[in-house]
């Protein structure tokens, strides 16, 4: 049985898989289901992992695991895993058809433990694979949860002190536009721009959003050009090579060390990559690789890895321990991920206090201004 990427199958996955897409009614219910989550696939092997090794056969393992299973799409998915292999069919192919699902690396680790005889083991090493890249999605998540709150709560109280309290200041300067100061001016013409066009400024600000979000995420100019921006960024290109890095030495060490073919393995790094520069750079060693080169020579070409990783890696093709050096870095810089979020966090998180503060202060300054302006010349007149 030989390795595969899971591309010829994808078309043939079975209409089973698609049961519970669509809402059902039930009386005046309406049921949504979106298909499982990283979660719920880090949950179902871990459990086919635990029962695998208590040696229940891999049919019953899914049948009891689906039967148990609240997601109906995931449901039919996992029974139909089940159906496939009573049928004859191998587990790696039947994961093979649902690549939305299970993708590349899952599916080959899989393929390489049939051949190897060692599907616990494998299971278990996936395992840990999923709740590595689970941790590390937590934590970017977390590290934008405090700083997403603070922007949110900036951006309303502004809103809403230009919208509902400005209007009341602003009356009292009615007439004498002239003697305010040009702060005020400005405070005056956002709040009026906000009360009478709201209906234009408001869609136009979500279309800005859409468009950016389309342009970096739908199109390959905006992808390469917001991947390229991110790594220029100080502290969030840190940040992002950090994660990259992690990510491509992870899957690597993990492929190598399963027994997945090295051509195989550099195609699933080059999958998750998570960006398009990194994307190339491994799509580019795959192709030297093939030609028969060794994988340190071909990183040394690009600049996107650090020359002591490069170094390490080449170690490790010498030695034979390629795996365990590739699983140390991604070690390494697991670390040094977790280092830069902590450093992003503590440094994001005054500077949004402080932002806001300024907005605010900017806003009670514009209407103290031509009080203390208009004082004095009451008073000198």
């Amino acid at each position: 049985m030989a390795l595969f990427t899971s591309q010829s199958t994808a078309k043939s996955a079975p209409a089973a898989a698609h049961s519970g897409r669509q809402p059902q009614w039930q009386g005046v219910n309406i049921s949504f289901d979106f298909g499982p989550s990283k979660k719920d696939i880090l949950n179902f092997t871990n459990q086919l992992a635990v029962m695998v090794r208590a040696g229940i056969s891999l049919q019953d393992a899914l049948e009891s695991i689906g039967n148990q299973i609240p997601k109906q799409k995931f449901r039919a998915v996992v029974l139909d895993l089940k159906s496939q292999i009573e049928g004859g069919e191998c587990f790696s192919r039947a994961l093979a058809r649902y690549p939305d699902i299970f993708g590349n690396l899952y599916v080959n680790m899989i393929a390489a433990a049939e051949i190897s005889g060692s599907m616990s083991a494998m299971l278990q090493q996936l395992v840990a694979y999923l709740d590595q890249e689970s941790e590390t999605r937590s934590q970017i998540i977390g590290a934008m949860v405090y700083p997403a709150i603070i922007a949110t709560m900036a951006v309303s109280c502004v809103t809403f002190l230009l919208i509902f309290v400005l209007p009341r200041f602003l009356l009292v300067f009615a007439g004498k536009e002239d003697l305010l100061p040009a702060p005020t001016k400005l405070i005056m013409a956002l709040s009026g721009g906000l009360r009478h066009y709201w209906f234009i400024i408001f869609p136009a600000i979500a279309a800005v959003i859409l468009g950016f979000w389309y342009l970096t995420h739908r199109t390959d100019a905006g992808k390469f050009w917001w991947d390229k921006i991110k790594l220029r960024i100080p502290l969030l290109g840190t940040l992002c090579r950090s994660l990259y890095i992690t990510r491509s030495m992870h899957t690597m060490g993990v492929l190598t060390n399963a027994g997945v073919p090295i051509l195989d393995t550099i195609s699933i790094t080059a999958l998750i990559s998570g960006n398009i520069l990194y994307e190339r750079m491994w799509r580019g060693v795959h192709e030297a690789v093939r030609q028969g080169k060794k994988i340190a020579v071909s990183l040394a070409e690009y600049d996107l890895m650090p020359s002591n990783v490069v170094q390490m890696i080449q170690s490790g093709e010498e030695s034979g321990s390629l795996g365990e050096v590739l699983k140390d870095i991604a070690e390494f810089y697991a670390r040094q991920l977790r280092t830069v979020i902590k450093a992003a966090t503590s440094m994001i998180e005054p500077l949004m206090i402080v932002m806001m503060g300024v907005l605010v202060g900017f806003i009670a300054m514009s209407i103290i201004l031509p009080i203390f302006k208009m004082s004095s010349v009451v008073t000198s007149g």
